[in-house]
């Protein structure tokens, strides 16, 4: 039985797709492995995810030092039943029938890991609470 039609898809924006938005893809692949399909992407993409998220993600056993970050593409959202946007604004298309969800959070772009564990732990339980919603057991 094709049960992929009925798995709700998310896909994470921010403007560089080089922390925040990476983060959240990956803890929510992580944690729900293929319940949920997961995308991320940028309104403009960064060279590269930030060293200090990938330090960060690391500390708690997640390794996207293979991820790169995406360009933010209207059939990405097209494909997305959740889009959660951390500080993209009105670069991000809206179509009617998506939720929209914003998730303000600090950005890590040129903080240490430091700054980044605090944003790390608050995306993780804003995923967990996001998979109970859209894919629970």
């Amino acid at each position: 039985m094709d049960t992929s039609a009925a798995r709700p898809s998310v896909l994470f924006v921010c403007v560089h797709n080089a922390g925040r938005s990476q983060m959240a893809a990956a803890f929510l692949a992580h944690l729900a492995g293929d319940r949920v399909e997961v995308r991320s992407a940028g309104s403009a993409p960064a060279d590269a995810v930030n060293p200090a998220v990938v330090e960060a993600m690391e500390e708690v056993g997640i390794d996207v030092s293979a991820a790169s970050p995406k360009i933010l593409t209207v059939e990405a959202v097209q494909a997305s039943d959740v889009v959660i946007t951390m500080g993209c604004g009105d670069a991000c298309p809206v179509f009617p029938g998506k939720r929209y969800l914003d998730w303000r959070l600090d950005d890590p772009a040129g903080q240490g890991v430091e700054a980044v564990r605090p944003i790390r732990d608050a995306i993780e339980k804003r995923v967990r609470e996001l998979i109970a919603e859209v894919a629970p057991r």
